[in-house]
């Protein structure tokens, strides 16, 4: 996968606000897309139980790829929830840790 080739940049989560998104999705089979469904289902439970944060990888519409650490608050049908109301598309998500 040509995500996980590219160089990582940390950022806050404060500063995913400013970033756009693209909609066609990072991961393009099936498996993959069912596993980060698993993953972030697991990141949701861990956070809402024990606060506990997870590194969440992810691709802007520019191709460009970010990690934050964060708490996941919720899970939905297109996109995560993290504090404070910020938001990042399921689509743009390639790996949680």
């Amino acid at each position: 996968m040509e995500t996980l080739e590219k160089e990582v940049m940390t950022l806050e989560k404060e500063q995913v606000l400013g970033l756009r998104f693209s909609t066609i999705d990072v991961l393009r089979d099936d498996a993959s897309i069912k596993q980060r469904y698993t993953d972030l289902q697991r990141s949701q439970i861990l956070g809402n139980i024990s606060r506990g944060k997870v590194w969440i990888y992810f691709e802007t519409a520019d191709k460009l790829a970010f990690k934050t650490y964060t708490t996941v608050w919720a899970v939905g049908d297109k996109f995560i929830s993290l504090k404070r109301g910020i938001t990042i598309p399921i689509n743009a998500i390639f790996k949680i840790d």
